[in-house]
């Protein structure tokens, strides 16, 4: 599968990746941060849906670009059957990582390929590693940032894109970057994509857009991987209701007919 052969390439692109720090802990300015637009996403309203073309390329971003530094915490590898993915294929994407586990027969912990059960493993094995990889920063996990933030993927969305030069009465400096959606407008996570970042296996055009949009998708459904379902039940719940009022007016209505009022 295209995804897991491209894993392969990720170790080349640790410099770019290391500075994909969705949301950092280190702000440079105080201030007002620039409300982003509303998106049209799929996944919106009570009978919205997610995307699963788009969240599997958003997979892949994630894999290529995100998961040397972002842990997925609260995700398994056998949840992406839920995205369309064959078993064979969850399997394929959990072996191209490593996890500690045991004790075996002799009371030492051993190393494994990942397999589907197992959550997606995390770029570092503890807070303080991430920190010393990080300039004393701990890359946020992704499974929760589109619920975490005011503004949910039109956030993301819009933090992914909004890079740009500065106006010449700002002053950028050294290790900060302008993005006006930011809160200050300056935020020391640098640039995390960029046109062709990624070959998506489905021959998609990998814009700056493309892969903020396919990401986006991907942690949202990351964030609510029962979403489909709650939906559906709430629709049910509804239907019942309207069914169970009608019901209950007319009883009532029944009841009430040869009385005089």
């Amino acid at each position: 599968m295209g995804i897991v052969h491209n894993l392969r390439r990720t170790a080349a692109a640790t410099g770019l990746i290391a500075a994909a720090m969705l949301v950092s802990t280190t702000a440079f300015g105080a201030g007002e941060a620039k409300d982003p637009d509303n998106q049209d996403w799929h996944f919106e309203g009570i009978f919205g849906t997610v995307d699963r073309a788009s969240a599997q390329r958003g997979l892949q971003v994630y894999l290529e670009v995100c998961a040397s530094c972002h842990s997925l915490k609260q995700v398994a590898y056998r949840n992406l059957t839920d995205l369309g993915f064959t078993e064979d294929e969850v399997k394929a994407i959990a072996a191209n990582f490593d996890v500690t586990d045991g004790p075996n027969d002799e009371g030492e912990m051993f190393e494994r390929a990942a397999i589907p059960s197992d959550k997606f493993v995390s770029p570092f094995a503890n807070a303080q590693a991430a920190q010393a990889s990080n300039n004393g920063a701990v890359p946020p996990d992704l499974s929760l940032q589109v619920k975490a933030h005011l503004g949910g993927a039109d956030y993301i969305y819009a933090l992914l894109t909004g890079y740009q030069e500065p106006s010449v009465d700002v002053e950028v400096p050294p290790g900060a970057n302008y993005n006006p959606y930011f809160r200050g407008s300056l935020i020391a996570m640098a640039q995390p994509l960029w046109p062709d970042g990624v070959t998506y296996t489905d021959g998609t055009e990998a814009t700056v857009d493309q892969m903020a949009w396919d990401v986006v998708n991907f942690m949202q459904w990351a964030a609510a991987p029962e979403m489909e379902e709650r939906k559906k039940m709430g629709f049910k719940v509804v239907l019942f209701l309207i069914i169970l009022s009608a019901i209950l007016y007319a009883a009532k209505r029944k009841m009430w007919s040869n009385l005089d009022h």
